[in-house]
């Protein structure tokens, strides 16, 4: 294995592999000549639920590295953190602003009015009139806000108020969710977009995080990961998700049935590597596509489209322009931008440290997702505690 692949929180990739095949058949669903019809692709409502599956590992990964950096050094470096994600994200994500803004004033695709500026400023998931071509921008929207937000958290309440408010979250989002429903109809299509109505989802993943070195330590949580009757837990998830017909259901409770049995089945997943759906989950081709999976997820939605009359969007090849163009952006726009890092940060490294600012305090931050996992076995007993963060 090279060093590189150690570096990696084990199953993170196939789990990511995984949400975005659930969000590429939820949208190829309906396309011309794609074997899934739209009426069963809507009842199965794949795609958000692969974007929630999303939203849990970054709420995990993210917060994971905090807590890592703030037991290394006792001290948060906002502006490091930012750099690292502003040229991991943004790249590819201005890319594909940039082509859709283009195609758009060309008259080859019809954007709506605000589409470009919201997409711009990561509020698209406050605008409900957003077209199909940047409808998925949404969750990334979210992302971004939750990026601006938990570190300040962290910095500000501390760990342990920190975690106590993402807490709070989890038991106050779905009042927000059915409040926001029944007191805001003409607002209604946006709850579960917008930030306050789905980012439990996301906190749900900041706990996990926090809570993990804790609930290793007990003998009941090895005990519930290790029991064959654990299947249970990932097959709620599933039929939790089925309700997403029934508003005042799924917006009051099955959000957030989902969100814990999402969260526990990582931890499981992320534990037990060498089990038979670990071996799966680290194979070669499903963690080349998680490597995909953000190109993938950006360049799907135009061509994705069961409206569509282009031959562009009929099955096959509509997926497979959007395997090409992912392939594309992560080889000539998401490499270059991380080799681009690295060099920047060797030459900050080298030259002179500069004074800590007062915003160098009480918190750690590292922004990538590479971690180093301790060996894992599937007996409970010798269960792994967290894997460790590096940069």
């Amino acid at each position: 294995m090279s060093a590189a692949a150690e570096r990696r929180i084990p199953s993170l990739d196939g789990l990511r592999a995984i949400s975005i095949t659930l969000v590429l058949v939820s949208h190829l669903a309906g396309t011309r000549n794609f074997p899934l019809s739209a009426t069963t692709g809507n009842f199965l409502g794949l795609g958000e639920f692969g974007v929630i599956v999303f939203f849990v590992i970054s709420g995990f990964l993210i917060t994971g590295l905090l807590l890592d950096e703030l037991a290394r050094t006792d001290r948060i470096r906002l502006g490091r953190f930012y750099f690292r994600r502003t040229l991991r994200i943004f790249p590819p994500y201005y890319m594909l602003i940039a082509v859709l803004a283009v195609a758009g004033a060309a008259g080859v695709i019809q954007l709506a009015p605000h589409d470009v500026a919201r997409t711009m400023t990561y509020t698209s998931n406050y605008y409900a009139g957003r077209s199909w071509f940047v409808g998925h921008t949404w969750s990334l929207s979210v992302e971004e806000q939750f990026y601006l937000l938990w570190p300040a958290v962290l910095l500000l309440a501390g760990t342990r108020r920190a975690f106590v408010i993402a807490g709070a979250v989890v038991l106050l989002a779905p009042v927000v969710r059915v409040g926001e429903w029944e007191l805001l109809r003409s607002f209604g299509d946006g709850v579960g977009h917008r930030f306050e109505t789905i980012v439990d989802a996301i906190a749900m993943g900041c706990l996990l995080a926090g809570l993990r070195p804790y609930l290793h330590g007990t003998t009941w949580y090895p005990r519930l990961l290790a029991s064959p009757l654990f299947i249970i837990v990932p097959v709620t998830a599933v039929v939790a998700n089925l309700t997403h017909d029934h508003p005042l259901v799924v917006f009051g409770a099955a959000l957030t049935i989902m969100n814990l049995a999402i969260a526990l089945s990582i931890d499981w997943a992320v534990t037990f590597p060498e089990g038979r759906v670990g071996r799966l989950l680290n194979t070669a081709p499903l963690v080349f596509v998680g490597w995909l999976s953000y190109s993938l997820y950006l360049w799907q939605q135009p061509f994705l489209n069961r409206s569509s009359q282009s031959a562009l969007a009929a099955f096959p090849l509509n997926i497979l322009i959007v395997a090409f163009l992912a392939l594309a952006s992560y080889l000539l726009v998401e490499r270059p931008a991380l080799r681009l890092r690295r060099t920047l940060e060797r030459g900050r490294t080298r030259s002179a440290a500069p004074a800590p600012s007062p915003l160098d305090a009480r918190a750690g931050l590292a922004a990538d997702a590479m971690l180093v996992p301790q060996p894992a076995t599937s007996k409970a007993r010798s269960m792994p505690g967290p894997p460790v963060p590096v940069e």
